[in-house]
């Protein structure tokens, strides 16, 4: 890695941040591609996180990634927003313009598409309706992926109908809200089947659900990476359905974010993946 008193530097603000996969991802494309920068951890408390954000410019950031718990109160502190960023309501990149205002992304929709594109390449958004368990911020992004993808019908399935409900009125056509009750008749016909919550995760209880109904030819994925295989996988793969682990987002968000700062388009490759595995597993981006 390349470091000089012309490097750009960008880094990622959450609370905590120690658990971080985002500054081994970054630092090895910037060591791979030999270039002059640095990424760094920036542990911010939810109080600072303006007096952060707005500090960027005068300290000569490139830019910010964002994490827990930082995403949605971001969107109201950046000068400009683009319009994915708006639609979820939370921003995961911060980008310092040439005149100093700081410019809020979101490239989290970006990555979970991509992510299935390259686990499931066979499978396309007209294939038929997908299954979104979950209704909170990730799934949020999924639904504008899925939306602009043009999927002909989203079933969101939450054990909080509310969530659910106000989910599919604030977004419209193509979503629906499923009772929690039909999460298992939520499957039929659908080519694609995501766990867009916590349940699954190391340390949390197992997502309940029955996939007697999922079609044999439908993908399955799950934006939790900890363990990489979750027990969702694990079922579907026996039934063997082709399965997407949720490494894949978080590598495939990261692209847009180190092309905006450090001017290169870095590729995501079977070492990254290894590279960035070998630090240990970790729930954050």
């Amino acid at each position: 890695m390349i470091v000089s008193g012309a490097a750009r530097v960008a880094g990622v603000m959450g609370w905590p941040v120690d658990h971080s996969l985002s500054p081994r991802l970054h630092n090895y494309w910037l060591d791979l591609y030999g270039l002059d920068g640095v990424y760094v951890p920036m542990a911010v408390r939810p109080e600072r996180l303006e007096d952060a954000l707005r500090a960027l410019p005068a300290l000569g950031f490139a830019g910010a990634n964002l994490t827990v718990p930082h995403k949605e109160a971001a969107l109201e502190i950046v000068d400009v927003s683009d319009d994915t960023a708006k639609r979820i309501g939370a921003v995961n990149t911060v980008v310092v313009r040439a005149d100093g205002s700081i410019e809020g992304r979101n490239t989290d929709s970006y990555g979970f598409l991509q992510s299935v594109r390259e686990g499931a390449p066979q499978w396309q958004a007209a294939d038929g309706p997908v299954a979104l368990i979950g209704a909170g911020g990730a799934a949020r992004a999924v639904c504008v992926a899925l939306q602009d993808a043009g999927v002909p019908e989203i079933r969101v399935v939450n054990r909080t109908a509310e969530r659910a409900d106000r989910l599919a009125e604030e977004f419209g056509s193509p979503i629906i809200s499923v009772p929690w009750a039909q999460r298992t008749e939520a499957l039929d016909g659908i080519s694609l089947l995501v766990n867009a919550t916590v349940l699954g995760m190391g340390g949390q209880p197992p997502l309940d659900l029955d996939l007697d109904l999922l079609p044999q030819s439908a993908v399955v994925t799950d934006i939790v990476y900890v363990p990489l295989k979750t027990a969702l996988l694990c079922d579907a793969e026996t039934r063997n359905n082709r399965v997407v682990d949720g490494l894949g987002m978080l590598l495939h968000q990261a692209r847009p974010a180190f092309a905006a700062w450090f001017g290169r388009d870095p590729d995501i490759t079977p070492a990254l993946r290894a590279h960035v595995l070998n630090q240990g597993e970790n729930p954050q981006g």
